[in-house]
C-alpha cells in the first residue's frame, strides 16, 4: 500500500514516466492487443519466458513496519535466476509518498537480497510527473521526508513547504501553545503567492497542516489577503489515498486517506463547498496502474523478454486500494479497448489525455491477489465499507472482490506460477 502532439505522444510519455536515457533504452510496444498470429509466433518462447507481470504492494505484503515478513525472501528467490536477475517482469507499487524512488529501491534490495532498480518502483506520487502544466507554478507541498527533493525530481521547480509557511506566519499556527509566536523566525523567507497545492502524504502535525492548507485555499494562495473563499479553489494534486495501513501494530493505523478526509470535511464545513481534486493519484487510481503497467513493459524489455506482457497480477493486502485499484484498472482496459475516444480516468481530471498516447497497453487480463498478512482481516473477511476515496464512490461490490485470496506472498507466487505453468 505504502508511498505534445499525437506524433510524439509515446516518446513524450516514456520520457515523463522513466525520465532521461532510460526512457530510450527499452522502447514500449505500441500494439494494443497481440493478434492470434502474433501469439502463435511467441507461444513457444513464452513457455520459457513469462507473458505475465507482477505488481507488488510493499507494506502488509513484504514488510510490516520495519520488519520483513517471513515468507517474502523465499518468494522473491523464486522470481530471480541463478545470476540474481529477475526472470519475471516485476514492479513495486506503493502508496508511500515520503521517499525517493531510488531510496525505496535500495530498501527493497536490502530487505529481499535481490537487486531492485528504481525503474521498478512506483511511488504514490510517481504519476504526478505527467502533470507538467504545473511544473513552473508556485506549489505548496505537504508531507514527510525529503518532499522538496521529491517534488523537484518529479519536475516541479518552484516549491514552498507547509513548514516554510508556518515559519513566515507563526501566529497562524496556534493550537500548540508552546509553539505560538507573534513574530516570524529570523530565517523565515518571504512566501510567494501559491498557485497550486500538492499533498504527498500524511504530515507529522495534522492540526498545523490542516489549518494552513485551509488558509491557503481561503485566500487563493496569498496569505496576506483577506480570506474570501474563492471557488473554484486552487488546484490540488494529492496522492496516497489509503484510509488505513498496516505497520508493526496489531491493528491498522490511519494513513493519508484519513488526513484527506479531515481536509475535505473541514473545507466543506468552513466554506459550504466541496473540496475538488485536480489530481488524485496513487492506488486505487487507474492512472497509477497505467503507469505501473508501462513500467512492467519496460522491465520486461530490460530482462530480455521481447513478446508482449498480456497478463498482470497485483498482489496486495487492502481490498480498498490494491484489490479495488486492480479491478478498476481491468474495467478501464476493457472500456478503452471498446471505445474510439479517450476514456476518462477517475482522479485525473487535471490530465489532458489528448496529449498522451495510451497505445502501450498490451495487458488484457488483470488479476487481483489478496494476501492475509496486512490490513485484511481473515476473521471479518472482505467488508464492503466506504473506506475507498470519496471521488471513487459509489463502488460496485464486485470491484472489491479479489481474483485470488492467499495466506502470504509466497503462496501467491506459487499459485501464479502454477496457473501460468511457469517454473
Amino acid at each position: 500500500m505504502r508511498h505534445g502532439g499525437t506524433g510524439g505522444g509515446m516518446s513524450s510519455l516514456r520520457s515523463l514516466i522513466l525520465g532521461g536515457k532510460s526512457a530510450r533504452i527499452y522502447p514500449l510496444l505500441v500494439k494494443i492487443r497481440p493478434s492470434d498470429g502474433a501469439r502463435r509466433n511467441y507461444s513457444q518462447r513464452a513457455k520459457l519466458s513469462p507473458n505475465f507481470g507482477l505488481l507488488f504492494d510493499i507494506d502488509g505484503v513484504i514488510i510490516r513496519g520495519r520488519n520483513i515478513l517471513p515468507s517474502a525472501p523465499e518468494a522473491f528467490n523464486l522470481l530471480v535466476g541463478e545470476d540474481g536477475r529477475f526472470r519475471v517482469p516485476t514492479v513495486f507499487v506503493t502508496n508511500a509518498g515520503n521517499a525517493l524512488r531510488s531510496e525505496k529501491a535500495e530498501q527493497l534490495s536490502k530487505w529481499l537480497d535481490v537487486e531492485v532498480h528504481e525503474d521498478q518502483v512506483v511511488m504514490a506520487h510517481s504519476p504526478l510527473k505527467m502533470f507538467d502544466q504545473y511544473f513552473h507554478k508556485q506549489v505548496l507541498i505537504s508531507g514527510q521526508g525529503p518532499i522538496k527533493e521529491i517534488a523537484h525530481n518529479l519536475g516541479f521547480v518552484n516549491t514552498t513547504t507547509v513548514d516554510d509557511l508556518r515559519q513566515a506566519f507563526p501566529q497562524l499556527d496556534c493550537v500548540d501553545h508552546k509553539r505560538r509566536s507573534a513574530k516570524p523566525t529570523m530565517s523565515a523567507a518571504k512566501i510567494p503567492k501559491i498557485d497550486a497545492v500538492m499533498l504527498f502524504g500524511e504530515p507529522v502535525r495534522w492540526e498545523t497542516s490542516l489549518q494552513l492548507l485551509v488558509d491557503i485555499l481561503m485566500t487563493d494562495g496569498d496569505m496576506l489577503a483577506t480570506p474570501t473563499a474563492p471557488y473554484p479553489h486552487l488546484p490540488i494534486l494529492a496522492c496516497n489515498m489509503d484510509l488505513q495501513w498496516m505497520a508493526e501494530a496489531h491493528m491498522p493505523r490511519f494513513g493519508h486517506g484519513a488526513f484527506l478526509l479531515c481536509l475535505e470535511a473541514l473545507y466543506k464545513k468552513v466554506t459550504g463547498q466541496d473540496l475538488i481534486y485536480t489530481a488524485l493519484v496513487g492506488k486505487p487510481s487507474e492512472i497509477t496502474y497505467y503507469h505501473a503497467e508501462t513500467m512492467v513493459q519496460h522491465h520486461a524489455r530490460s530482462i530480455g523478454i521481447s513478446h508482449p506482457i498480456t497478463k498482470l497480477y497485483a498482489i496486495g493486502d487492502n481490498v480498498h486500494t490494491d484489490i479495488f485499484g486492480m479491478n478498476l484498472y481491468q474495467e478501464y482496459v476493457r472500456r478503452h479497448r471498446h471505445s474510439k475516444n479517450r476514456v476518462a480516468m477517475q482522479g485525473a481530471r487535471g490530465l489532458d489525455l489528448s496529449t498522451q498516447d495510451f497505445k502501450g497497453l498490451t495487458a488484457d487480463q488483470c488479476y487481483s491477489v489478496l494476501v492475509q498478512t496486512g490490513v485484511y482481516n481473515r476473521e471479518n473477511g472482505v467488508q464492503h465499507l466506504e473506506h475507498s476515496p470519496r471521488d471513487f464512490l459509489p463502488i460496485e461490490a464486485k470491484l472489491q472482490e479479489p481474483s485470488l485470496t492467499v495466506k502470504c506472498v509466497l503462496e501467491a507466487i506459487n499459485i501464479i506460477y502454477e496457473r501460468e505453468k511457469f517454473s
